[in-house]
């Protein structure tokens, strides 16, 4: 069976278990999504199924894209297709809608997304660098200073510098399913995850 499934997320809000305690959760439109190909070992060398979530308008779906949802057998436009690999696709089938029962109440999840894009920041934003004081006297109070040693007279790749933040495919792993609501497809999950609200998420169960 497929171990994961595609979403966008909500929002943060919070939930109170039974002793009081107030957990706070990230809710996730988990699906529905559609089996539109499945790969075998004996014809693509190894066993996967992909899946497609999210609906979009006619005029923005390409010719190749339409033929291959329409041999899947679906008459929806999906917008993102992703691949999971699986042990074995005996009970999949081409058309077929995934939803979010396939978690349950305490699943243990890998979320991936991507990141909120913050432009340009300085060392002291982008990598928590301390800086200097900020009284008078100091004329370098949040600007980076030494790049490094002055033998080989170059920076080295990988320094911290300031540049560009953000906007990046981040995984979230040790993250707990805390409720499951099939009838709205919604998985609350404990804690943040990546992204901002409205982008799209990949949910995998941790293996």
């Amino acid at each position: 069976m497929i171990q994961g499934i595609l979403g966008t997320k909500i929002g943060m809000t919070h939930l109170f278990r039974e002793d009081g305690k107030m957990i706070p959760v990230t809710v996730v439109q988990a699906g529905p999504v559609f089996v539109t190909q499945i790969k075998t070992q004996d014809k693509d060398g190894y066993d996967a199924v992909q899946v497609g979530f999210g609906e979009i308008k006619d005029k923005n779906l390409t010719f190749p894209k339409y033929g291959h949802l329409k041999k899947a057998g679906l008459t929806k436009n999906l917008r993102t297709l992703k691949e999971f690999r699986v042990d074995s696709a005996d009970g999949l089938s081409l058309g077929q809608e995934i939803r979010a029962d396939i978690f349950a109440e305490g699943d243990d999840v890998t979320v991936t997304s991507k990141s909120k894009g913050r432009g340009f920041a300085g060392g002291v934003k982008r990598y928590h660098f301390r800086g200097q004081h900020m009284t008078h006297g100091y004329m370098t109070h949040r600007r980076p200073l030494s790049s490094g040693a002055t033998g080989p007279q170059r920076v080295f790749k990988g320094t911290r510098k300031p540049g560009h933040m953000g906007d990046a495919r981040v995984t979230q792993k040790g993250l707990k399913v805390v409720k499951v609501d099939v009838e709205r497809n919604l998985l609350l999950i404990d804690g943040s995850v990546p992204g901002g609200n409205g982008s799209l998420v990949v949910v995998n169960k941790a293996r």
